[in-house]
């Protein structure tokens, strides 16, 4: 008793999971919540939060009651994605997805493979049926079955009944629709829990390793086998001056130092080795490097400022020659020349990297511009499983066209009755019918 009790329970629970209103109901609160995630900025600061989600004590509003950065902390909308309750709820539909696919999907398409002699006088209760009656004396089982079989129909015969039937994969494409959607909730689970994301910016020419950590799963684990190093950092320009594309050359070593191999990157171009892709994303001009002199003993960095002048962005720095003067380092962006000017705005002079200039009685020379690279370094162990489902998705719908279409045909005396039905495309599947019946006519009045 007890195991059939337990076994009562279990077909009970999978029952409720795979009732088609709770799925929905759980795909309604799926959306809403990634609705909130999508208008909460999502993985900011709590210093954020509190300048844009203010929690006032007086003057309280409607909005400021329900939606405020203490309850935007406290319940995890600033990480909506990777809440244990966002999770668990993909889980639980991935689970009702599981268990109707299991106990209706499944029945159903072994029920759509079964015989089903029956009699088309009482089959009217068929949905986009056709009746057709066929009086002749030379009915002939054999010829409507090479008929129905030419048309790639699939044919049984028993006694004075013939079923036939064709497009069973069109039954099978809900399962694997079904399945593809349990394939991307994984694959939305394992990268919440075992993925992470670190951004880095670094400057050309230097050695890093993934430490400024971004996002990280529950049990994600930093990959410290391997080093980096930006070899090269460039910028290509358009014929107007503006970005086409910006370029990041990178080595990647092992720890004890040995080489491995080198790539270039771009945007939309990463570097993808062992689960790790590495992305070019952002780039900084932070300094400029100056030596004082020809032979250039003394050199000197100072940082470089990102202003806006007449609408075009512009980096610049001071730097005082002595109590009373200074001159101001002008770059517009790093293929045109570098422009000097004084205190007034003067330009006094123009000159590429290495060329020398003098101000004020000192020879000066512009050595360097140090730029950064913007990288980020993602691992996402799930998006394979994503790619997998969406796959599988789209197969599954381009299968989802095929009709299904049922043939029941019974032979009584001279008189031939046959009745059909489909579950779409009926107009294609009276032309399926006509041309059987052209066959069968061709070979029965021979």
């Amino acid at each position: 008793m007890k195991v059939i009790n337990v076994k009562n329970i279990l077909w009970s629970l999978i029952r409720q999971l795979s009732n088609l209103n709770f799925s929905i109901f759980l795909l309604f609160v799926i959306s809403f919540f990634i609705m909130i995630g999508s208008i909460i900025e999502q993985d900011q600061n709590i210093e954020y939060y509190k300048a844009y989600y203010p929690f006032i004590n007086c003057n309280y509003t409607y909005i400021s009651i329900f939606i405020n950065w203490k309850i935007i902390c406290y319940c995890g909308l600033d990480h909506v994605y990777q809440t244990w309750w966002f999770i668990s709820i993909l889980f639980l539909f991935a689970l009702s997805l599981a268990a109707c696919s299991l106990s209706v999907q499944l029945p159903s398409l072994k029920n759509a493979r079964r015989w089903k002699f029956l009699n088309p006088k009482i089959s009217r209760n068929l949905q986009s049926q056709s009746v057709n009656s066929i009086k002749r004396l030379d009915n002939s089982y054999s010829n409507m079955i090479y008929s129905l079989v030419s048309h790639d129909f699939y044919v049984f015969h028993k006694k004075n009944c013939i079923y036939a039937y064709k497009g069973l994969i069109g039954r099978i494409s809900p399962i694997f629709v079904h399945l593809s959607i349990i394939f991307i909730l994984l694959g939305s689970i394992f990268s919440s829990f075992l993925g992470y994301t670190v951004q880095e910016m670094i400057p050309s020419g230097e050695i890093f390793h993934t430490k400024n950590i971004v996002h990280s799963g529950f049990y994600s684990k930093l990959n410290s086998s391997f080093i980096f190093r930006i070899d090269e950092f460039f910028i290509d320009y358009n014929f107007d001056n503006s970005i086409k594309q910006f370029i990041s050359k990178l080595s990647l070593f092992k720890n004890n130092g040995k080489f491995l191999f080198d790539k270039t990157i771009f945007v939309n171009s990463p570097l993808t080795f062992n689960g790790l892709t590495i992305y070019q994303t952002d780039w900084h001009i932070s300094a400029v490097r100056f030596s004082i002199g020809y032979n250039r003993n003394i050199i000197i960095q100072k940082n470089l400022i990102k202003v806006n002048i007449d609408n075009k962005i512009c980096w610049l720095c001071k730097i005082p020659l002595d109590d009373n003067k200074q001159i101001f380092i002008l770059l517009f962006n790093l293929k045109d020349k570098i422009i000097i000017s004084n205190e007034n705005g003067t330009i006094l002079s123009s000159v590429f990297i290495n060329e020398f200039f003098s101000s004020n009685g000192l020879i000066l020379s512009i050595n360097d511009i140090m730029v950064d690279t913007g990288l980020q370094i993602k691992v996402d162990p799930g998006v394979l499983i994503i790619y997998l489902g969406f796959f599988i998705l789209m197969l599954s719908t381009l299968v989802s066209y095929t009709s299904y279409c049922q043939v029941w045909i019974t032979i009584f005396a001279n008189i031939l009755l046959c009745s059909g039905s489909t579950n779409r495309s009926i107009f294609f599947f009276e032309e399926d019918i006509v041309k059987v019946n052209k066959v069968y006519s061709l070979y029965t009045c021979n």
